[in-house]
């Protein structure tokens, strides 16, 4: 699609970094090196002071129960995942394997963490492993960092019965796994694009979406057939190639069954699965956005990771109401992921990032007044769930 209605000198400005970029080595989000929180040259503007953190949690002691509420992040710098307090912090974690990214959580505890190794399982009741499922992509030697093999993406089914998970095969097409939940094993094995960053769900489970950060499109698969269909969604066009910047992350599959995709904190993209059809809406946050998620009245919630590449402003969370109105909540550095807490009243923004620029911890968003303020845990968090 292309792009169209850009803000004046945005076009000049984004032609520069795809110039730079043709001759840079190829990266995730276009270009390599550390995000600059104040932009090229620039000085970053004034944030509101956040509230101290509070004393850190008591760690909890084998065989305690873990209460609800708690979260439960994946830990992308080391080979755990993390259970926080909401009010305290880390309470306890649990190896899991190699770059742990997305995860997935079921109504019976059991967690489903995307690593660099395969997918692991953990109860998230005993806070206990329960092994490692091997993927059947071929992935090649298992790394860290972003551009790692492995598991990205990842998204249980309604019914528990099925596990669908993003593999990305480093330079090249990735694929969707499907896992039988019961028997702990792959089943079937399905084409995607380049690199999913994220897998969702049709609300009723009849359509798993992988959305292919470089490959500019969306895989649609539907469950029952396992047939995929691919949709380009590129609302300023795919000039630039791998070396964009400006291409999909993350998605959140709304009521009525179409998905969201921000990007640059400038446009949403609505794409319809039924006809593959995309149409545009305006946002107003000015920043690279990754993580998205829905609350359960069906406000967006979208990540502003700061200024990379064209995008000027800091970082933020977006929250858009289901009729295009936003309030931008500014946040302390670049996040990656986002999860909202079961009275869809607060939002935990992840820490992790993919690129340079991450911290260790989550900020902790009040969705009414807008307050915020920072909680530590994890070691570069990225995916998370509210238990």
């Amino acid at each position: 699609m292309p792009a169209t209605g850009r803000r004046p000198g945005a076009k000049a400005r984004r032609a520069a970094v795809t110039v730079a970029l043709a001759v840079a080595v190829l990266s995730g989000c276009g270009g390599t090196g550390s995000a600059d929180p104040a932009g090229a040259g620039g000085t970053a503007p004034a944030r509101p002071s956040e509230p101290l953190s509070p004393p850190p949690a008591a760690p909890l002691p084998a065989g305690t129960g873990t209460p609800p509420g708690t979260l439960l992040v994946a830990d992308f710098g080391a080979d755990t995942v993390t259970f926080l307090d909401p009010g305290r912090g880390p309470i306890a974690s649990v190896k899991v394997g190699t770059a742990p990214y997305g995860l997935a959580v079921g109504t019976d505890g059991r967690a489903w963490v995307a690593t660099a190794e395969g997918v692991a399982i953990v109860d998230t009741r005993t806070r206990t492993s329960l092994g490692r499922i091997p993927y059947r992509t071929a992935t090649g030697p298992v790394t860290d960092g972003e551009y790692r093999g492995g598991g990205m993406g990842i998204a249980l089914a309604p019914d528990g019965k099925r596990l669908y998970t993003g593999v990305n095969v480093p330079d090249g097409p990735g694929t969707v796994e499907v896992i039988d939940t019961a028997s702990r094993r792959v089943v079937a094995t399905v084409p995607a694009g380049r690199r999913p960053f994220d897998v969702d769900l049709a609300r009723d489970g009849s359509a798993v979406y992988a959305t292919n950060h470089d490959s500019f499109d969306v895989t649609a698969v539907d469950t029952r057939t396992l047939v995929p269909r691919r949709f380009e969604v590129a609302p300023y066009g795919t000039e630039g190639g791998l070396g964009s910047w400006l291409k999909p992350h993350y998605a959140a599959v709304r009521e009525d069954g179409r998905l969201l995709l921000p990007f640059e904190g400038e446009r949403l993209a609505v794409l319809d699965p039924r006809t593959g059809r995309v149409t545009i809406e305006k946002m107003t946050a000015n920043t690279h956005q990754h993580g998205a998620a829905l609350t359960p009245d069906g406000t967006l919630l979208a990540v502003g990771t700061g200024p990379i590449g064209s995008s000027d402003k800091e970082a933020s969370l977006t929250i858009r109401t289901k009729d295009g109105r936003e309030r931008i909540v500014p946040l302390d550095g670049p996040h990656e992921d986002v999860a909202v807490s079961r009275d869809g009243r607060t939002a935990y923004v992840t820490g992790g990032f993919t690129r340079d620029g991450y911290w260790d911890g989550i900020t902790v968003v009040d969705l009414t007044t807008a307050e915020t303020r920072r909680l530590p845990g994890g070691q570069r968090p990225l995916g998370i769930a509210v238990l």
